[in-house]
């Protein structure tokens, strides 16, 4: 039995560790957070890859007040709303021609859009009358959600081992990682990236015909560490998926709505998805939202269909998140955020990003600086020559994290990214508007907190 200071420390919250302390974060402005102890914190990691625009822009509340002031909800059964009408086709033209003569499926988050995506990717099959398709293929070391449908598709080891006797599985595929190939990668990766998307092909045929998709992060999430793709790897797997008629899905929770110098991350590689899932800085963490966006392809099928997409959640399409979405839009576009995440053009934000990191590659414990946009990862290893990585129980990724917190700075720790369990990497994806003075000052004390740590050990 729990003593009585115990009890009285533990919170009426159930938070994400009873073994780690949290501050109370009580204010967000630009790229600061401060605690209720007054102390200020650069949110290098923009909490966990989701703001893209910064705290604490006014317009932002002020929209979402001003349609909490009209009219708070109303279900998606009864009712649309003008918010949740005209923000889809902003969206909608926001996400490119392949998306013309679509439709949005708004949600509350990243995970919920899976879902919905994975069951949109069912029903379509069924429409057509392919209606043994229902697998959804995915990747090893690949992450999606936290939801049981999303983890059936994820390949994060440790989110995942605790629940797999309640997951329905199908084929995980290998992805290119080219710091850590299987294959030769002598050529720029092209080769390995072909033998990679062979892969998902034999997966397709051993499906025996009940492939109904295949889910991909176009550049990888927390998981693998903002791994990009190399050349023509996702142009083979998307004409895989054509060849076969199987659904395409873009998970771009992550690196969706500008992250990575693009509207989508798929456009740096023309790839046209069926099906485009987002999140995170869809509402730069204002509010609760996602969206599944689908291409007039997959609606069109169930509107000629059955007529009913057999879906739904409570708060879907929840017009005060809506109008905190569509206020961030119109704030990124006018603000031209997504050209200062552009790391390929000089000048920008992003290519001041991408020098500021490569300068971490002379410390003996970085074995990696790789990323695209204002998303990137620094892997650590304990033996450059041979890549191997610290061993799991020395967490170091997470001892980086606490030395840079102590130090005013947020980053995101990962573990996992070899195979699963071993390999630590932090991943790097700050608001947009960070300054040339805040990243030099960050890449100081993250260079400061490796150090402390390594030199710790």
């Amino acid at each position: 039995m729990a003593d009585s200071t115990t009890i009285s420390a533990r919170s009426a919250v159930l938070r994400r560790s009873f073994r780690k302390g949290f501050p109370a974060a009580v204010r967000g402005e630009g790229v600061y957070v401060w605690d209720a102890e007054g102390k200020r914190y650069l949110d290098l990691a923009g909490s966990a890859a989701v703001n893209f625009i910064g705290h604490g822009v006014p317009e932002i509340s002020a929209a979402m007040a001003e349609q909490a002031a009209k009219l708070e909800f109303v279900h998606t059964s009864q009712f649309t709303t003008p918010v949740a009408e005209e923000y889809a086709e902003e969206l909608l033209a926001f996400a490119g021609e392949n998306f013309r003569g679509g439709a949005v499926y708004f949600t509350c988050g990243g995970s919920e859009s899976i879902e919905t995506a994975l069951k949109l990717a069912r029903q379509y099959q069924v429409e057509i009358g392919q209606t043994s398709r229902y697998q959804i293929l995915s990747r090893q070391q690949s992450y999606h959600g936290s939801t049981l449908g999303a983890l059936s598709v994820s390949g994060n080891k440790r989110r995942r081992e605790m629940y797999l006797p309640m997951v329905r599985e199908f084929a995980h595929v290998g992805m290119p990682y080219c710091y850590r190939c299987d294959f030769d990668c002598t050529d720029g990766c092209r080769n390995c990236g072909q033998q990679y998307a062979a892969e998902l092909e034999r997966a397709i045929e051993a499906s025996n015909g009940e492939a109904a998709a295949f889910i991909f992060e176009p550049v990888s999430g927390a998981t693998l560490g903002a791994v990009v793709p190399p050349p023509g790897y996702l142009q083979s797997i998307a004409g895989i998926c054509r060849r076969h008629g199987v659904l395409l899905i873009a998970d771009e929770v992550m690196t969706g709505m500008g992250r990575t110098g693009r509207n989508f991350s798929v456009e740096h590689n023309n790839v046209a998805p069926d099906i485009l899932v987002t999140a995170k800085g869809l509402s730069s963490g204002y509010a609760p939202l996602g969206a599944v966006i689908a291409s007039k392809k997959v609606v069109d099928a169930i509107a000629a269909g059955s007529g009913a997409f057999l879906h739904g959640f409570t708060y879907n399409a929840h017009p005060i998140s809506l109008a905190a979405g569509r206020a961030v839009l119109r704030h990124l576009q006018a603000k031209k955020l997504v050209e200062a995440a552009d790391s390929s053009r000089p000048g920008t934000t992003a290519a001041h990003f991408k020098e500021a990191l490569e300068t971490l590659r002379t410390e003996d414990t970085v074995g990696d600086v790789r990323g695209i946009g204002l998303l990137w990862a620094v892997e650590f290893v304990a033996d450059k020559a041979s890549k191997r990585p610290f061993a799991p129980t020395r967490n170091f990724a997470g001892s980086v994290a606490a030395a840079a917190f102590k130090r005013g700075l947020l980053v995101y720790p990962m573990q996992g990214s070899v195979d699963g369990i071993s390999g630590d990497h932090l991943l790097l994806a700050p608001p947009a508007i960070i300054t040339h003075e805040q990243i030099a000052w960050s890449v100081e004390q993250l260079r400061a907190a490796v150090l402390q740590v390594f030199t710790s050990f």
